[in-house]
């Protein structure tokens, strides 16, 4: 599969009770969803989907605000409140796998939900996305520069596309293949409504002040970690420091591969994944 293939004809059914996130469905087997990053939704993965389905029953879900889920938000949109969302559409004892963002609320979704999770598959994701300052003997932690994040959000009360851009180019900053990954995301993007300016907002916020750390030292549930090495949003310096904090995890760095290793380089990615499915 390569990354100039055209959108996959699958058609997924959305599904949704009252009141609930919709989510799209398909496939047999073992239950795998999948979460997305922010700015984005769901149709990141749907390139993945003819080889997930054959295999798996794939649940996609939008969180709030974003793709078919737009004009569903929470009343206060904080971390805690999506996953809660999050886990109400949930399969029992699915194989949760969240990539960026994504990966922060699947994070939160086993925290507060652990007997909801069979195992968590984190792509180019961090407990802590914000870098933070040395302080006296402490060493820096690794991650985006929360000026820059700020800047995000006063460029997002101009214009969400511009803002959207500059992130997708700094998600494939290192990647040889950076430009043609950006246009794929922004294709399969596209097919579904554009995110609410809240989601956007609050996820940024998220982003910028949420911290897992601590709290990752007691989960059990058994994950593994995939990173492109040339990822500048969770930078590969930054994995040795998350692994300290996720003590019960596995790591698979991609050599090539930036912030979205399962656009940039389908097939490795497939079958890393696969393998520790």
């Amino acid at each position: 599969m390569s990354q100039t293939e055209t959108k996959p004809d699958i058609q997924l059914e959305a599904k949704s009770e009252s009141g609930q996130l919709r989510i799209r469905q398909q496939g047999e087997g073992k239950d795998l969803v999948l979460l997305h990053g922010w700015g984005l939704n769901s149709g990141v993965f749907d390139l993945l989907l003819h080889e997930l389905v054959g295999h798996y029953r794939v649940t996609l879900v939008d969180l709030p605000g974003y793709g078919i889920n737009n004009d569903i938000l929470p009343e206060t949109y904080d971390l805690a409140s999506v996953a809660h969302m999050v886990e109400q559409v949930l399969p029992h004892q699915c194989i949760l796998l969240g990539w960026s963002l994504g990966g922060l609320v699947a994070q939160r979704v086993a925290l507060d939900f652990p007997d909801r999770i069979q195992k968590l598959i984190l792509v180019a994701s961090s407990p802590k996305f914000a870098a933070e300052e040395a302080v006296e003997d402490k060493e820096l932690w690794p991650g985006i520069l929360p000026h820059i994040l700020e800047a995000f959000k006063n460029q997002l009360q101009s214009t969400y596309s511009k803002t959207l851009d500059r992130f997708m180019a700094i998600q494939a900053m290192g990647s040889k293949s950076a430009r043609s990954d950006i246009a794929t995301i922004r294709d399969a993007v596209s097919v579904y409504p554009e995110p609410h300016y809240h989601a956007l907002e609050k996820g940024l916020d998220i982003l910028l002040n949420i911290d897992l750390r601590a709290e990752l030292v007691s989960l059990g549930i058994p994950t593994v970690r995939m990173y492109g090495k040339l990822d500048s949003l969770v930078p590969k310096k930054a994995i040795d420091n998350i692994s300290s904090h996720h003590p019960d995890s596995h790591s698979v760095i991609f050599a090539k591969a930036s912030h979205a290793p399962f656009i940039s380089h389908p097939e490795e990615f497939i079958q890393e994944l696969f393998n520790h499915l």
